[in-house]
Parts: C-alpha cells; structure tokens; sequence
C-alpha cells in the first residue's frame, strides 16, 4: 500500500508509534470565525439569549471538545493536556464571533489537533445556543494559527492565508 503513515503492510489503520520520541513542550493556537445574522448580532450584543451566556458556554464547549479529540478524530493519539484556553469574543465591525483555541501538553507529539477541535466545538455550541434565533450562523475560516515542539519545531500560519 505504499509508504502511509497510518497503514501498516496489508493496508489496514494504524496508530503511529510514537513510543520512540521525545517528550517535548507542545502548543498550538487555532482561530476560527462564526458569522452571525443581524437579530443574532443584536440579541447577543445586549446579553438577551434566552438560554443563557453564549460565549461562556461556547468556551466551556471548546474545552470539553479539545479534551475528547481522540474520541472524535480517527488515530489520533490520546494526550495528557496541561492546558486549554478557549476565547469566544464578538467582533463588531464584521457582526462575528472570533474564536481562539491555545492548547499545551509535555508530550511526545503535537496538540494541533485539539487546538483545531477546540475551536470547533466551541463554534458548534454558540450555534446550539443561537439556533432557537436563526438558523443562519456560518461557521468558517477554522485554522492553525501556530504551534511548536518537537521535531518539527516552530510554525506559523501566513498571515490572511486561507482568508
């Protein structure tokens, strides 16, 4: 089947043995955007969703979703994370809520993964917290914004990339 990392010689999945490398410390910081309609825009804007705080529930969202990614993303390692700080703030000029996600871990590989999760969980439970409003929201631009550790080192997105 080739050289796939996550298959092994009959092709079948894999999880990649990482019993070999190095402990290391390990981030990454994602960002994502939820566009919201104008009666969403308005209602959150003077605290009235009826359901309760958005942004706070969001953030606890985000963190929940980063602590479950291996259930969530196939082969994906299951890490001991040190930290995760999920932010939820409402950007007026484009009617949208910015969403960032930084996760860290002394680990023998990357927390990429439940960085990116982290935003997407917390972007799916602003929607489920604004649904009963419009239905309109749009999810988008979810991204790496940086990382570092291990073999790889350092790594930082383009700026506007993908924008």
């Amino acid at each position: 089947m080739g050289e796939y990392t996550h298959f092994d010689a009959d092709g079948r999945p894999t999880l990649v043995d990482v019993g070999g490398k190095s402990v290391t410390k390990r981030t990454a910081r994602a960002e994502g955007w939820l566009y919201l309609p104008e009666e969403i825009f308005r209602t959150v804007s003077q605290g009235a969703v009826k359901k309760g705080d958005p942004f706070r529930i969001a953030e606890l969202g985000g963190i929940m979703g980063a602590k479950r990614t291996p259930e969530l993303i196939p082969l994906c390692h299951n890490i001991r994370l040190d930290n995760v700080k999920v932010c939820c703030d409402l950007d007026d000029e484009k009617k949208a809520v910015k969403i960032t996600c930084e996760a860290s871990a002394s680990e023998v590989t990357g927390v990429e993964m439940e960085a990116l999760t982290g935003v997407s969980a917390a972007a799916l439970t602003f929607y489920d917290m604004c649904k009963g409003i419009d239905k309109g929201m749009v999810i988008k631009e979810i991204r790496l914004l940086s990382k570092t550790g291990g073999k790889s080192g350092e790594w930082v997105a383009e700026k506007g990339y993908g924008k």
